[in-house]
């Protein structure tokens, strides 16, 4: 299995400026995510894609593939993951051969694990023409939720489930953000990683499933990290 691991990592964040080099526990953040997938045997290069020469530099630093600077009609605030992984594996697939799969890992997302990694990888070794995602349950159930029409409150699903106790709700859940893997030909077929058949991956914890974008986000990863610590 032969995966290439693909860290997206815009400059221009607005909501949390230069989030991705913010420094948690003492490294920028991206390199949490570069010294994780350095760990997994079956990654053969991490390639990180940024605009930002600062970026850049600490990426290769910390031992990641940065061959060029993304294109700025690529890093947009609009510009999706898929364009930008596309991109990626064009450029990887010409200048170093095929892959099995490439995996997105946003440097946003700093603690998952190198077991959670390679379960994720074994998921999708079984399982070559679906994609992995990681997901984890959500505590903002979907039948509690509500939209506001002519000043009222109403229901997004329409049926009982305002009224039913919490858990007795049927489990949702929702992207962690944290892994998505996939095959060129998947990828490249649907312009998306996410398609009808999709397998989730599971975080085992709350904290796998962190995603910094805001001040707020930054400052529960700091104190998961004081926790994690002791």
């Amino acid at each position: 299995m032969k995966i290439l691991a693909l860290i997206p990592a815009r400059g221009g964040s607005k909501r949390l400026p230069r989030k991705n080099i913010l420094s948690l526990g003492g490294k920028p953040l991206i390199v949490w995510s570069i010294d994780v997938a350095k760990e997994i045997s079956e990654i053969c290069e991490i390639l990180v894609s940024t605009d930002d020469p600062e970026i850049a530099e600490i990426a290769k630093e910390a031992g990641a593939l940065v061959p060029w600077l993304r294109p700025a009609e690529l890093s947009t605030d609009s510009t999706p993951s898929v364009n930008v992984a596309l991109h990626a594996l064009d450029w990887y697939k010409k200048a170093k051969g095929e892959v099995d799969g490439i995996l997105l890992l946003q440097p946003t997302s700093p603690f998952r694990t190198k077991e959670y990694i390679k379960e994720g990888i074994s998921l999708f070794a079984k399982n070559p023409s679906q994609s992995v995602i990681g997901v984890v349950q959500t505590h903002h159930h979907p039948m509690w939720t509500f939209k506001i029409e002519h000043g009222a409150l109403v229901p997004f699903i329409k049926d009982e489930g305002i009224n039913v106790r919490s858990q007795d709700l049927p489990p949702a859940y929702s992207l962690a953000g944290n892994f998505y893997l996939a095959s060129p030909n998947l990828l490249e077929n649907n312009n998306a990683f996410i398609t009808e058949k999709s397998i989730p991956l599971l975080c085992g914890n709350q904290y796998e499933a962190i995603d910094i974008d805001t001040e707020w986000d930054f400052f529960i990863a700091q104190n998961t990290l004081i926790q994690m610590q002791l």
